[in-house]
């Protein structure tokens, strides 16, 4: 009977780890269904969202964007949420934004990780429960979520 050996007992281990990690399916892509459950089933209105983002992202790890909304955000009419998602990341969540009539106007600016050329789309929901969005496709020429 052979003495079983560290370097026996790592690659063992190292078998199952690589082992599981190979048998885990990839996700879908989840964005309808956030887009979904954020809107409530509502439909979404084709205005009011500016969504500013490059039309060739160079660089997927890195890609600027800012969204905004047209509001006057007083307390009776303001944008309370803005969702954005994309359609061609591993995980379609990619920021939620939120805003009271303090925020003054309704604008984010931040820097996202695209995987690859996808649809981005920021919607918008206001205080009223009215939805307003917008949608860009990006061309990504490096991928960002490690492809």
């Amino acid at each position: 009977m052979r003495a079983l050996h560290r370097r026996d007992v790592l690659a063992g281990a190292g078998a199952l780890v690589f082992g599981s990690v190979a048998a885990v399916p990839a996700r879908a892509n989840n964005a309808q269904d956030l887009v979904k459950a954020f809107a409530g089933g509502r439909p979404a209105t084709d205005a009011k969202v500016k969504l500013d983002l490059p039309e060739i992202a160079e660089n997927g790890n890195t890609v600027p964007m800012t969204v905004s909304v047209e509001s006057p955000m007083t307390e009776a009419s303001y944008v309370a949420e803005v969702l954005v998602v994309g359609d061609g990341n591993p995980n379609g969540a990619i920021v939620t934004f939120r805003f009271t009539p303090a925020s003054g106007v309704a604008e984010a600016s931040t820097r996202i990780r695209l995987a690859q050329t996808q649809n981005v789309t920021a919607i918008a929901k206001m205080n009223d429960g009215s939805l307003f969005m917008a949608t860009r496709p990006v061309k990504v020429t490096i991928g960002g979520c490690g492809g």
